[in-house]
C-alpha cells in the first residue's frame, strides 16, 4: 500500500463529495450545508455558478475550479491540501458530483493516496426522474449523454436495442428532438418513455408517452426543447412468441441439445433449427437446467 503524506496534525484531511440542489434550493441537506461551511476549500465545477449558491446560504468558504478541462492537472493541488490536513468538499454545478460531471480523477487519486472520501448524498436528476416516471425501477441502466454525432449516437442505441432494463439518458436541450427521433427509429416508436425536464424548477415537466408520440409532442412545442432533460425509456420486452417457445417439440429439441452441449451453444443450435431467437431460448435453457429438467 502506498504511504500517505500527512500534515502537521498527524492526519490527512477528508474529501467530501457533496450533492447540491438540481433546481430547488430547499433540497440541500443540513449536513451538506454544515460540510460546506466547515471545510477549508470547495472544489467546484464552475466557481461563478457555485458562488451564487454559497452566497444564498451565507457560506464564505473559498472556492477553486475543478472542471473537465483542468481536473487532471489540478487534482494534485487538491491532494496537497488534503495531505496537509485540510478538508476539501467537491461539488458540481447541480446534483451529485461524478454523475456525468467532473470529479472522478480527484476521487480516484484521493482514494489511491489513502485519503478518506466521504459521500454527502442528496439530489440526483436521474434518480429523481426515475422515482416519478412510472417505469420499472428495480433494474435500470444509466447511459449518461449519448454521443453528439448522429452516427455514433445511432450505433450506441443499436447496441441497446434489446436491453431489458429501464434506460436513462441525459441530453442537451438543443439535441433533444433528434435524440428522441433516433430512439423512436431504433428502439421502436411504440416503446414507453418519459421526458423529465427542469426537475424541481418552476417549469418542471414529466411527460410519459410512446417514443413516437413523445417525438411529435416535443417537435410541436419549442418550450419542451429547453432546460435540463432526462429521458427514460422502458426496457426491451420479447415479442409475443411465448407460445412458440413453449411448444413441446421446441422444448424437446432444446433439452436434447442441452444434454450434449454447453447451454449457449445448445440455445444457438436450437435457434437455427426452430427459427426462434437465441435470446429467447437461452434463458429457457437456464431455467430448465436449474429446475432439473433433463
Amino acid at each position: 500500500m502506498a504511504m500517505t503524506a500527512v500534515g502537521a496534525t498527524g492526519k490527512t484531511g477528508t474529501l467530501y463529495v457533496v450533492a447540491t440542489p438540481i433546481g430547488n434550493l430547499g433540497d440541500i441537506s443540513r449536513r451538506a450545508l454544515e460540510v460546506l461551511q466547515q471545510v477549508s476549500l470547495i472544489a467546484a465545477e464552475d466557481t461563478r455558478h457555485s458562488a451564487r449558491l454559497l452566497q444564498h446560504f451565507a457560506i464564505a468558504t473559498p472556492l477553486a475550479a475543478c472542471h473537465e478541462h483542468n481536473e487532471r492537472s489540478e487534482s494534485g493541488r487538491f491532494l496537497q491540501r488534503l495531505q496537509a490536513g485540510d478538508d476539501v468538499a467537491l461539488i458540481s454545478d447541480a446534483g451529485t458530483p461524478l454523475i456525468s460531471d467532473p470529479g472522478f480523477n480527484l476521487v480516484r487519486q484521493a482514494r489511491s493516496a489513502g485519503i478518506p472520501v466521504v459521500p454527502v448524498p442528496g439530489p440526483c436528476a436521474l434518480i429523481a426522474a426515475l422515482s416519478a416516471a412510472g417505469l420499472p425501477s428495480d433494474r435500470f441502466v444509466f447511459e449518461g449523454f449519448l454521443p453528439a454525432r448522429a452516427v455514433a449516437r445511432q450505433s450506441r442505441l443499436t447496441g441497446l436495442r434489446e436491453e431489458a432494463r429501464t434506460l436513462i439518458f441525459y441530453e442537451a436541450p438543443h439535441r433533444l428532438l433528434e435524440m428522441l427521433e433516433d430512439l423512436a427509429r431504433i428502439l421502436g416508436g411504440e416503446r414507453p418513455a418519459v421526458l423529465a425536464r427542469e426537475l424541481t424548477k418552476t417549469f418542471e415537466t414529466l411527460k410519459g408517452a410512446p417514443l413516437g408520440e413523445l417525438c411529435g409532442w416535443v417537435a410541436a412545442d419549442a418550450n419542451q426543447q429547453r432546460g435540463e432533460c432526462v429521458v427514460l425509456v422502458a426496457g426491451w420486452q420479447p415479442p409475443a412468441d411465448d407460445e412458440a417457445v413453449a411448444d413441446p417439440e421446441t422444448l424437446r429439441i432444446l433439452d436434447l441439445l442441452c444434454q450434449e452441449l454447453p447451454l449457449k451453444r445448445a440455445a444457438a443450435l436450437a435457434a437455427e433449427i426452430t427459427g426462434i431467437r437465441k435470446n429467447l431460448l437461452y434463458p429457457l435453457a437456464l431455467q430448465r437446467r436449474g429446475s432439473g429438467t433433463p
